[in-house]
């Protein structure tokens, strides 16, 4: 198969795994580059990303940037990939020669999803069911902010955050819930990418239960503390997916010990 998306992310991340799923389930050719987070630092961020060594770092001094949202120091990031990922972030998606750039995970599984043979991941070329897809895409993305910045400020959390969070996982979590009394999956009958979505983040945000003891020392239950009694329909609609082999490809392992 020709690459049809290209990748570049810290890695292991549920967000990656969006697209990674995706493309399992769609037969689509993916290339994934990237290191682990605090690596990152160390690699030119392009479409053809590559480690430095630190020569290349004394000869690609016009590429330094400052780092932001959870990296600190130095970046080297290329004029081309600013204007192809004009927000500058992590993961960064482009199509298979570099020339178009796509940010945001669920943006980049939707680009995935086009190029796949399975029409039904994506509403089935059905304009509305692809419309309702997308909705959910788009509670499942405020969500997933809210937990990114709630994970991000675990050793000074406040009411504030706690609150947010608490809200934002409520009001994502009731739709879900909603949606699965209707249906087998949660935009219809058919698995399409508001269930890899929601798989992955929600995932993702569980593992707060790693966090609990200092969640506790701030005086904070965490707050899926009773995920698995409040939202039954969707605690069994991920654990269903998790067990599926193409989910299982990139997340064995991810849930075990925190999810009953």
């Amino acid at each position: 198969m020709d690459e049809k998306v290209r990748i570049f992310a810290y890695l292991p991340s549920p967000r990656v795994w969006k697209s990674l799923i995706t493309a399992k389930l769609g037969n689509v050719e993916v290339k994934v580059l990237g290191d682990k987070p605090k690596n990152l630092v160390d690699w030119l961020w392009d479409f053809d990303a590559k480690k430095l060594s630190n020569q290349d770092k004394d000869n690609l001094k016009h590429f330094e940037r400052q780092g932001k949202r959870g990296f600190e120091g130095s970046l080297y990031k290329t004029d081309k990939f600013l204007k192809t990922q004009p927000f500058g972030t992590v993961p960064a998606g482009f199509n298979n020669d570099g020339s178009i750039g796509i940010f945001e995970s669920n943006s980049i599984m939707r680009a995935v999803a086009r190029n796949s043979t399975d029409a039904t991941l994506y509403g089935d070329n059905d304009l509305y069911l692809q419309s309702r897809i997308d909705s959910f895409l788009d509670a499942n993305l405020v969500f997933s902010r809210e937990f990114q910045v709630y994970v991000l400020e675990l050793k000074s959390l406040n009411d504030q955050f706690y609150d947010r969070m608490k809200a934002a996982y409520s009001f994502y979590m009731g739709g879900i819930e909603n949606a699965l009394s209707k249906d087998e999956f949660i935009s219809g009958p058919h698995l399409t990418i508001a269930d890899v979505s929601f798989a992955c983040d929600v995932a993702q945000f569980l593992r707060e239960r790693d966090r609990q003891v200092l969640i506790k020392e701030k005086g904070y239950d965490i707050v899926s503390k009773n995920f698995e009694e409040d939202f039954p329909r969707s605690c069994e609609h991920l654990l269903k997916l998790y067990k599926k082999d193409e989910f299982q490809e990139f997340m064995k392992g991810f849930l075990d010990g925190i999810l009953s």
